[in-house]
């Protein structure tokens, strides 16, 4: 499989059959958007189609649980830091679960892994990477000789777009807190420079190391956390392993817009909560919209194409119901499906393959051919992806009974009142389909 490396500007092949990757999550403050739908349902993907071509996959996605935005919630709800994280990280699994999404092999949070963190903080400064001022501690960028290589932009310019920190002293006006003094008073831990709490950028680094060890294969997220964050993690991990590769492939994927190609996030006031968009769409429709777009590039949120995305799934289930006998050739479709997915996990391309299958078996069965094995790879290839269809629920039953009593009809010759079945069961949106290998039906 070949994926592209933002480190490196180009494809690059994955060949280690084990693989270790990890993924920036979210601060838990509020509710999960769509934004953050659309970057874990590519990790979760690209995690599915590793171990279906025969990768051994670890993924590690963190919680960021402590954080100016999750002080300020507390505040705002008065209720504890911990009890603001506890909510969200729920809230988080509860929203994923019904977009079909895996959890991770491990799911650590900042304030789990506090002890790694800090050991991590004395390392660099040890290292002379870093340094103690008024009880908070910074990552000297001069230190490291290719800071910037990731977003590729030169030193002054990073430092334009780095979370300036109130401190004159620093030396470097570019350097990063690795840990922030905080009062007694304040949301802090115990360290040896007093109390306080970590910066942002060093909990991951931390994670990474304990979790994963101190050179990893894969380490996604969003495009915005290029710089700084994903910077950052490079320097410091690099520093304190002696310019060890942190990670080998960096996988970011696109961000999503509203109209007027602005940003969506909870800070801009403009994102969809997960839990909003599922009130009106299911969770297969939802991700599906979100694969149809290949994970590099933007996306804008659009109800019109979440419409369309519920009806093509709408689609997808009235075909996964059909039955008959065996003899579809599957071998093409199979083939183009995992040559689109093993280049750069092109999502889009895969799914117009499976709706080519789709068009090929309604096809065949309208012409009373053999469809079975084309199901079959229907149903694995949309378990690739992640779709997770039922295959009978109770309204269906109650549907089989009426086809069946209706079958008995016709079998005795009450035509009459065979065809009301037929019709009262049209009128609520339930199309019969007769063939020489039995009856079944479609909601249309």
């Amino acid at each position: 499989m070949y994926l592209y490396n933002t480190l490196t500007k180009q494809k690059e092949k994955i060949e280690k059959k084990e693989i270790k990757m990890y993924v920036c999550g979210v601060t838990v403050y509020d509710r999960p958007h769509l934004g953050h739908a659309l970057s874990t349902i590519t990790f979760d993907v690209l995690h599915r189609f590793l171990e279906y071509t025969g990768f051994k996959v670890k993924r590690v996605q963190n919680f960021t649980d402590v954080d100016d935005k999750i002080i300020a919630k507390s505040k705002e709800l008065n209720i504890s830091p911990k009890e603001v994280a506890e909510k969200y990280i729920k809230a988080f699994f509860e929203d994923m679960d019904k977009l079909g999404v895996r959890r991770a092999d491990v799911h650590p949070r900042a304030t789990e892994d506090m002890n790694e963190i800090i050991e991590l903080i004395k390392d660099l400064i040890e290292k002379n990477a870093a340094y103690e001022l008024n009880g908070s501690v910074y990552f000297d960028v001069g230190f490291s000789k290719d800071y910037g290589k990731l977003s590729r932009r030169n030193l002054e310019d990073l430092i334009e777009g780095n979370r300036i920190e109130n401190e004159p002293e620093k030396k470097n006006h570019g350097d990063f807190a690795l840990w922030k003094h905080a009062e007694e008073d304040e949301t802090h831990w115990d360290s040896p420079w007093g109390t306080g709490r970590p910066g942002w950028h060093i909990e991951c680094s931390a994670m990474v190391k304990k979790h994963l060890g101190t050179s990893i294969d894969i380490h996604g997220g969003g495009l915005d956390l290029v710089f700084p964050h994903h910077e950052n993690e490079i320097a410091q991990s690099e520093s304190s392993t002696g310019n060890k590769p942190f990670a080998k492939i960096w996988v970011h994927n696109g961000l999503l817009k509203r109209s007027g190609d602005e940003k969506m996030s909870k800070s801009l006031g403009n994102s969809l909560d997960v839990i909003d968009a599922l009130e009106k769409y299911s969770g297969n429709s939802i991700r599906l919209w979100i694969l149809q777009s290949h994970y590099r590039q933007p996306s804008s949120l659009d109800e019109n194409s979440l419409e369309i995305a519920q009806k093509s799934i709408q689609r997808i289930e009235r075909t996964l119901i059909l039955s008959g006998e065996s003899g579809f050739d599957v071998k093409d479709y199979k083939n183009k499906f995992l040559i689109a997915m093993e280049d750069d996990l092109a999502t889009p391309k895969a799914i117009a393959i499976i709706f080519d299958l789709i068009h090929e078996i309604n096809k065949a069965n309208d012409n009373n051919k053999k469809i079975n094995e084309g199901i079959s790879l229907l149903r694995d290839l949309l378990s690739i992806l992640g779709f997770e269809f039922n295959d009978r629920n109770q309204d269906d039953s109650e549907i089989i009974e009426l086809i069946n009593k209706r079958n008995k009809l016709r079998a005795e010759k009450e035509y009459d009142k065979a065809d009301q079945i037929r019709n009262d069961l049209l009128s609520k949106g339930i199309e019969i389909l007769d063939s020489k290998d039995g009856t079944t039906f479609r909601k249309i």
